[in-house]
Formats: structure tokens, C-alpha cells, sequence
């Protein structure tokens, strides 16, 4: 080999090992960065020709193994979430990117920014898919990136739940005397979360007979009408009343009309006509309105419990992501709606993704088409709600590998010095 050749085979190690040293200079400066795979450098030695062509080593490629695991840390923010498994959070630079724009990243580190969007630290926003108040994603191409939408905070206001049923346990006094009369009241909710009290007076038409006769609604607070009750919506008219007959054990013999339940219809607050239906029990059975004798010496009606299902209007007070990737709004009144789904990407080869900047990625022909699935969903890995993965970057290891490319490198460096001087006296000798 002559003394270019070694020449040139030292400047090539050099190049080689600088570029080692800023891979390992890297993946230090990332060691807590969320979700940072180690960055690896791969050589390839360069063949040695005749004569004056040396030998040598260049780099052969950069990577980053996609499918190392990083440690997950629990973190107190209800919106972080992370992978366990080696699918992607699809996600996007810009809230009106087309799909063909979407980019793919494991840094789950979501919060909600000015506007509303959930961004994660390098300023991506989380894409979902929108769902009904079940969680089942509305899209029928689930598997599509056309399903995708920015996780909007802002576009879930506070929400109401009008009263679709009242369940009532409670005994009416065997010892009344027919004729006898007794009321209660009961709490609805129209569908803007209004509140309304209806009236119902009992009475006892014959021995095991009641009637019960409703009000119409009156709104909370007020004295004002604000509705029109109709408990038989079949036959013409607002009726008013449902009768109820009772076994000589106390359970219930009949209901007329068969299913108890009423209709409102032209709310004074502007809400939707509502559908409420009466629990009062099973049709021989004491799970509901029983007829059993009073325990006070004036017979009177016994209430152990009456309750709805509807609530009054509340801001939205939260927002969280589980571990089935449904992203859940919580309400001021109780309500929890999910009103997103995050699916997981996976590529058959998840180390041929292009590197965009930063932990996030972008498909092309080396990783393979993507596929959407669900969290826990064939190999998409699962979601780890509150909780960051951490940099796969292992100081010590990198450390060492730092330790091999300086030595490395001074050899290189100790070679051109050596071609030099020897350069010098070749000079000189001719002189």
C-alpha cells in the first residue's frame, strides 16, 4: 500500500469514526428526551484494490431501531399517554393538513393548547377518530386516514341528559280508606338540562285500585307551566293518569296503560319533546310500588326511593385518555361522554419509517403500508394512560461506544501524523 493509500484509508477512518461520535454525542443529548430511539452508526470497509488504492471504512447507514421499548413513566397529566408495543400516534403539523400530510410519532406527551387542540412538546396535534356517546367511532372506514380529525377540547361544550327514566320504591298504605288521597312530586330534566317538577297524586279508588294523576311539568323556581304531560299518547287527548291494581300479597297486578310512562311535549324552555319511562316495578312482583299496611298511625305513602337519570347542564370540567385509547370528557354535573378514538399505526417495518425531525416519522415504500388498529389490537401494542415512554438511550453503553471512536479515531489521526513525517523525509530525500 503506498502512502497516499494509507493516506486516504486514515482520512476515511476519521470521517467514519466523527461521524460515531456525533451519533453517540446524539443519543446523549436525547437521553431524557420522550420516546427518542437510539441512534445506531453501521460501517462498511471499503475494498483494498492493487497498487496505490487502499482500503478503509465509510459509513454504511445511520438508524434507529423502531421497535426497542422505552421505560414508561407515570406522569400526573391525564392527557399523556404512551405505547407499550410498536405502533405510532398518527399526528399532524398543522389542524388542516390533508391525510397525505399525516406523520407518525411516539412522544405521547398531549396537553391542550390555546385553541383548544391536544399538541404534544414538539408542537404535533393528536389525531382521533370522532365516536357516539357509546364510544363507537362514527366513520365506517375506521382503517382510513380520512377518519382522522384534530382532538378538539374546544369543540365539546358542556353537555345536559334529559330524564329518559324514574324509578320509584315505594309503598302505597293498604289501610287507606277508599277515597283517599296522597301526593309526591318528582325531579325531570329536559334535554337543555333544565329542571321541572311534575306532581302526582295518588289516589284509592277501590280496595287494591289506585289512580295516579300527573300535573303537568312546572320549571324550578318558577310557578309558570311548562309542558304538556300525556301518560297514554295512543289514545286521544293529554291523559293524565295511570291506574295501577295490586295483589292480595301486596305485589303489583296490573298496570293500565300496560307499560307505565309519559310523553312531554312543547317545553316552555325550547328542549326536544322527552319519552320518560316508570319504573314502578315488575307485574307481580314488590321491586317497585308495593300496597302493604302504613307504619304510622295515619296511613300515608312510604318513600324509600325515587331517582332519574337525568342531569342538569354542566361545563366540561376534563379530559381523559384510557388505556383503550377513548378520549372521555368529563362534566361539571357527572356526566362522562367519550367523544374520540385513538387509534394505534403499525408498519411491517417500522425501522424503514423516514425520519422527519425530532421522534417524529413519515411512511414511504421501505416500512410498508400502514394499518390502523385499536390499542391491544394485533401487534398495535397497548395505551398507557398518564405515562411517558422514555429515551431508549443508555448512558453507560453509550459511554463505552464514545471510548471505542475516540480511541479509534486518535489511531486514525496518529496514522496521517506518521504519513506526514514520513512525507517530510520522502521530500527531503529527494532534495
Amino acid at each position: 500500500m503506498s502512502l497516499n493509500g494509507a493516506l486516504n484509508a486514515a482520512v476515511s477512518g476519521l470521517r467514519a469514526q466523527s461521524t460515531a461520535v456525533a451519533a453517540v454525542s446524539e443519543n446523549i443529548a436525547n437521553a431524557s428526551t420522550t420516546a427518542y430511539k437510539t441512534r445506531q452508526v453501521s460501517f462498511q470497509s471499503l475494498v483494498t484494490g492493487a497498487g496505490s488504492r487502499a482500503g478503509g471504512a465509510v459509513v454504511y447507514e445511520t438508524s434507529q431501531d423502531m421497535r426497542a421499548q422505552g421505560q414508561i413513566q407515570a406522569t400526573d397529566n391525564s392527557t399523556n399517554i404512551s405505547i407499550n408495543g410498536n405502533g405510532f400516534f398518527v399526528v399532524s403539523d398543522q389542524v388542516d393538513n390533508q391525510p397525505s400530510a399525516y406523520t407518525y410519532t411516539r412522544n405521547g406527551s398531549f396537553s391542550t393548547d390555546a385553541q383548544g387542540y391536544l399538541i404534544n412538546s414538539e408542537g404535533y396535534y393528536l389525531l382521533g377518530q370522532a365516536t357516539d356517546d357509546l364510544g363507537n367511532v362514527i366513520s365506517t372506514s375506521s382503517n382510513d386516514l380520512n377518519s382522522l380529525v384534530p382532538v378538539d377540547v374546544n369543540s365539546i361544550s358542556g353537555t345536559a341528559q334529559a330524564t329518559a327514566e324514574v324509578r320509584f320504591d315505594m309503598n302505597l298504605p293498604a289501610d287507606a280508606a277508599i277515597g283517599d288521597t296522597f301526593s309526591n312530586s318528582i325531579e325531570i330534566f329536559d334535554a337543555l338540562g333544565v329542571s321541572h317538577q311534575i306532581s302526582i297524586t295518588w289516589a284509592k279508588t277501590a280496595a287494591n285500585s289506585w289512580t295516579a294523576t300527573f300535573t303537568d311539568p312546572i320549571q324550578t323556581g318558577t310557578a309558570t307551566t311548562s309542558g304538556v304531560i300525556d301518560t297514554d299518547p295512543a289514545t286521544a287527548g293529554a291523559q293524565k293518569t295511570i291506574n295501577v291494581t295490586f295483589n292480595g300479597n301486596g305485589s303489583v297486578a296490573t298496570f293500565t296503560p300496560a307499560v307505565p310512562s309519559f310523553d312531554i311535549t312543547g317545553f316552555t324552555t325550547g328542549a326536544n319533546n322527552s319519552s320518560v319511562a316508570l319504573d314502578w316495578g315488575t307485574v307481580g312482583g314488590t321491586d317497585g310500588l308495593t300496597q302493604f299496611s302504613s307504619n304510622t298511625t295515619n296511613p300515608g305513602l312510604e318513600i324509600y326511593l325515587i331517582d332519574q337519570d337525568g342531569v342538569r347542564f354542566g361545563q366540561l370540567s376534563e379530559i381523559n385518555i384510557d388505556e383503550k385509547g377513548l378520549v372521555t370528557a368529563s362534566f361539571e354535573n357527572g356526566v362522562r361522554l367519550p367523544v374520540y378514538q385513538i387509534p394505534i399505526a403499525t408498519f411491517p417495518n417500522p425501522n424503514g419509517l423516514k425520519h422527519v425531525e425530532g421522534t417524529v416519522y413519515d411512511e414511504n415504500e421501505a416500512a410498508g403500508n400502514y394499518n390502523l388498529r385499536l390499542p391491544g389490537q394485533g401487534n398495535a401494542g397497548n395505551i398507557i394512560s398518564s405515562a411517558l415512554e422514555q429515551s431508549t438511550t443508555d448512558t453507560s453503553e453509550e459511554f463505552n461506544k464514545m471510548i471505542v471512536a475516540q480511541q479509534a479515531y486518535s489511531s486514525a489521526a496518529q496514522v496521517v501524523s506518521t504519513v506526514s513525517e514520513m512525507f517530510t523525509d520522502l521530500i527531503g530525500a529527494v532534495r
